[in-house]
């Protein structure tokens, strides 16, 4: 991917099938927000990146491309350190948009964010 905001936060992607999208965040100097928590616009980057690439694994990546639409997100507990799992699955394939749910949760499993993306489909000009 080169250079990008996905490489700037430390996300990883795990795991890409058609179900689902798995991707690692941590929570680092980056990551936090003035207070010393996870900054909620961290966690959208990671919720859109997921939608984002799921939306690019089932389109013809030769004419088309993936681009954000609309998201939403509620910040359900803080996170101070450590690394959050964000796991997205798609609501909805259609020809032009897809819409994703996504959890980010901690490494015990507790629910950090949810969040839902809608992706645009679009031709490569």
């Amino acid at each position: 991917m080169g250079s990008t905001i996905v490489d700037a936060l430390g996300i990883k992607i795990m795991e890409v099938t058609e179900e689902k999208v798995v991707a690692t965040m941590p929570v680092h100097d980056a990551t936090r927000q003035p207070y010393g928590i996870l900054h909620g616009g961290a966690s959208v980057v990671l919720a859109e990146s997921v939608a984002s690439i799921g939306t690019w694994n089932l389109i013809d990546q030769d004419t088309q491309v993936a681009v954000g639409l609309e998201i939403n997100a509620n910040h359900i507990r803080s996170k101070r350190e450590g690394v959050v799992t964000a796991v997205a699955s798609p609501f909805h394939r259609g020809r032009t948009t897809m819409v994703w749910d996504i959890q980010i949760k901690d490494e015990e499993e507790k629910l950090i964010c949810v969040s839902r993306c809608t992706v645009a489909v679009i031709s490569k000009e």
